[in-house]
């Protein structure tokens, strides 16, 4: 448990703000919790006895450590095939992982007598699912939305001079999701002590309306949630920060005979630093409040400066300025580490979607965890925040649609509150793919949650995605909305906006290319619906479900509609469950659609998107050159590129220049050789620039034999507090120091030291092994292995060996 200062959406110090804390205190909840999975007859009894209960840290995955399990969640499912609907039974859906059940969370809170004359609260950022919360014994709250951030106030029921004990039961039910839920408290928990008025719940709202070069005018709403307090004289003092720190604006309101309510407040900013994708700063509101004089709360919000326009012939503008969205869906899991939310982890998953030019990221298809947008806004992110994947008529047997009516509201509520100061927040989505597009209440349904959306923040669209796009026009939903989500229709953005013309329109999912990372399949052709017995696809890039497309479909129709406002690709990242074209009776057990694996290794289609979306040099060739088997045989070489043409050399003779022309969409976005002859040796790709003059090469030689280890560190340098990580990479090298390509090593890992073997993962869905295992084979030569930092200061070692390979070793230092 530690100590900290939260505000509405970032944890900060008080000291950098130069206050001292007084009436607000704040401790994160991360350690000492007692675990067990399993039902336990009245589990919220404070005289329990819990000493054979596991102690965990929290967030917690209660799944994520142990073994797969095909049997897991089954799931019979109707589908579409031939235009007929049959029934598939489904493994893998939801990960074959043990996350289903009853799981019970104990412990003691840090509450003493000198609490006495405040109130006391509960956040918890997300526990899944159908959270219920009780302090000693009594029942205080549930949250049945595993996604829903929320909080309780505990005050009523502390009981001084004794322990307080929490206890939280959560419950997953089978057929309750269509990907890898997690299981467990999986994002932070906080509790909170303060003055008996003080400012409320994600209580400020702060919105900038006008913005000129000169100055910005800055409004701030801050809700006030007090008792007592009626006939006192109540102050509000907001002081802006800068980006650097400075004061650069004060504004002080007073009331008298107050109660419950809020404060308008207004002030400029003069020579306002604009948040952009390339630039995103971000300013600090500091609130303190007085009552008779005297300081009773203080709570620090960050927001950005930035203009939004979504231009229904033009596209969309960030601080007027064009800005096409290259977007990528997210699922919550974080690959080998499963649901639980680790601030690092997430940091790599956008830096490594950055590298590739992404500007967006859609949080499919749930609201997301409070790091995920604090990163986001750090790093120049913009972000669609998604709320619900069904309605009321659900998706899956024990879904969302059981608890829409009642929680829908409240949920949307949560959501919006919580994140509307995030600067790279700019879309609010209200479903994916619900099944109310062909039902007549569709239109009022969507209706209902778009007004939810636009009374509490009215300064942002609201959007949904359609799969069945004409009857959601037809029914009405489509005019509910603001912008007109389309899911895989690329072929109809022309179309559509000629019907449509005032529709504001976007890609609001697309693509849906599978692909295994560093496995290719022939002849190389476009495959619709491919199926192998070896349960892999290729990394041609040119296989995909049948309503998906490759990425060069929706290129072509992202380059030739100016009014569409981008595209958000599924996805950007493999994740935990539902695994097409193999979901099933296979082995597999997570996704192929991601442009970067499981273990956040990229794929040859990460640098397709690169070179049409980054500004950077991208040149990158594929496949290996080790095909032993197609001695003599056609082995296409393609290469993915922003150069303007390229020369292939197969063993030192020219293959022939090639350069991007729009004759075909492949053709267009991709320098292809089709008709290459196998020899082993090398092949090597020469890129030139405008002037004919060769400016870069990447050479692929025919690896030898399995030789040695490579390892290597995203750093080499972490924080000693229990939850920092660094990603080691290891790759299966023959004695020149190439790739071996096919190999599958089984290696094994030891950690010693300053820190531990968090997990390891290979990017191979259908790998069996453990996450939580010290061996796994590599996949195609690669395997990622992640280390965690323990709280001393210190040194790791990781030491790494298979077989007859030459191991190898890495030091990590972790510091304070």
């Amino acid at each position: 448990m530690k100590k900290i200062l939260f505000t509405l959406n970032i944890a900060f110090l008080i000291s950098i703000c130069g206050f001292s804390q007084q009436a607000r205190e704040t401790f994160l909840l991360d350690s000492n919790w007692s675990f067990i999975n399993q039902e336990v007859e009245r589990g919220e009894e404070p005289e329990l006895n819990t000493s054979e209960w596991e102690v965990v840290r929290v967030p917690h995955d209660w799944a994520i450590s142990h073994n797969f399990d095909m049997n897991i969640d089954m799931q019979s499912v109707q589908v579409l095939e031939d235009g007929e609907k049959t029934a598939q039974l489904r493994t893998g859906r939801t990960g074959a992982l043990p996350c289903f059940g009853v799981g019970w969370y104990r412990k003691v809170l840090p509450i003493s007598d000198s609490d006495q004359d405040k109130r006391v609260f509960i956040e918890f950022d997300g526990a899944m699912s159908l959270a219920k919360v009780y302090l000693n014994g009594e029942f205080v709250g549930e949250q049945p939305y595993g996604y829903s951030s929320f909080s309780f106030e505990l005050t009523k029921y502390v009981r001084f001079g004794q322990d307080n004990i929490l206890a939280v039961r959560l419950e997953n039910k089978p057929e309750s999701s269509r990907w890898y839920p997690g299981a467990g408290i999986y994002r932070n928990v906080r509790l909170v002590k303060t003055s008996p008025v003080r400012i409320a719940h994600w209580g400020t709202y702060i919105t900038t309306p006008v913005i000129t070069a000169k100055s910005a005018e800055v409004s701030v709403r801050t809700e006030i949630d007090g008792v007592g307090v009626a006939e006192s004289e109540i102050k509000l003092v907001t002081e802006i920060f800068s980006p650097k720190g400075d004061k650069v604006g004060t504004v002080s309101s007073t009331k008298k005979d107050y109660e419950n309510g809020s404060f308008a407040q207004a002030l400029k900013i003069k020579a306002p630093q604009l948040w952009s994708i390339e630039s995103p700063a971000r300013y600090r509101a500091v609130s303190r409040l007085f009552v008779d004089s005297e300081l009773k709360d203080e709570y620090v919000t960050v927001f950005g400066i930035r203009s939004l326009r979504f231009d229904k012939d033009k596209g969309f503008f960030l601080n007027g300025n064009h800005l096409k969205l290259q977007g990528v869906c997210m699922h919550h899991d974080l690959g080998p580490l499963g649901a639980a939310v680790n601030y690092r982890a997430t940091e790599r998953q956008m830096e490594i979607l950055k590298e590739m030019g992404v500007n967006s990221i859609r949080t499919a298809h749930n609201p997301p965890s409070p790091e995920l947008l604090q990163i986001c806004d750090s790093i120049g992110l913009v972000v669609m925040v998604e709320a619900f994947d069904e309605w009321k008529n659900g998706k899956n047997k024990n879904g969302y649609g059981n608890y829409f009516d009642e929680w829908a509201e409240k949920d949307l509520t949560a959501m919006i509150r919580r994140d509307r100061n995030h600067p790279s927040v700019i879309i609010w989505s209200i479903g994916n793919e619900i099944r109310e597009q062909r039902m007549e209440t569709g239109g009022e349904v969507a209706q209902f949650l778009a007004d939810i959306c636009r009374k509490l923040d009215p300064t942002r669209p609201v959007t949904a995605g359609f799969n069945q796009h004409v009857a959601a026009i037809d029914n009405g939903l489509s005019d509910a909305i603001d912008l007109v989500g389309f899911n895989y229709k690329p072929h109809d953005y022309k179309k559509m906006h000629a019907q449509h013309p005032d529709y504001v329109l976007l890609g609001s999912e697309t693509a849906s290319t599978v692909s295994s990372r560093g496995e290719y399949k022939f002849p190389v052709i476009e495959n619709k619906g491919p199926w192998y017995s070896d349960y892999h696809v290729s990394s041609y890039d040119l296989e995909y479900p049948y309503w998906a497309s490759t990425p060069d479909t929706e290129f072509e129709m992202q380059d030739d509609c100016e009014f569409i406002l981008g595209e958000y690709v599924w996805t950007g990242f493999d994740y935990l469950g539902e695994p097409t074209p193999y979901n099933e009776g296979t082995p597999a057990r997570s996704s192929y659609f991601g442009i970067v694996d499981l273990a956040g290794l990229k794929k040859d289609r990460f640098y397709l998107y690169q070179s049409k979306w980054s500004s950077e040099p991208v040149l990158h060739v594929l496949p290996h050159w080790n095909w032993p088997e197609r001695l003599g045989q056609n082995v296409p070489v393609y290469c993915y590129t922003n150069y303007p043409k390229a020369e292939l050399f197969v063993n030192g003779v020219s293959a022939g220049i090639r350069q991007k022309d729009k004759s075909d969409k492949y053709s267009r976005y991709r320098l292809m050789w089709k008709d290459v002859i196998y020899q082993p040796g090398e092949i090597k790709v020469v890129a030139y620039d405008e002037n004919d003059k060769a400016v870069a090469e990447q050479i692929i030689k025919t690896a030898g034999e399995p030789y040695t280890l490579k390892l290597t560190a995203d750093r080499t340098k972490i924080k000693s507090d229990g939850k920092d990580l660094s990603f080691v990479t290891v790759e299966v090298l023959d004695k020149d120091g190439n790739l071996c390509p096919k190999s599958d090593y089984l290696l094994f890992f030891t950690v010693n030291g300053a820190g531990k073997l968090k997990a390891v993962c290979n990017g191979n869905p259908i790998d069996q092994t453990s996450f939580s295992s010290n061996y796994m084979r590599a996949f195609n030569g690669k395997i990622v292995a992640v280390i965690e930092s323990t709280e001393k200061s210190g040194e790791i070692s990781l030491m790494v060996s298979g077989g007859k390979l030459i191991g190898n070793e890495m030091k990590i230092e972790t510091v304070n």
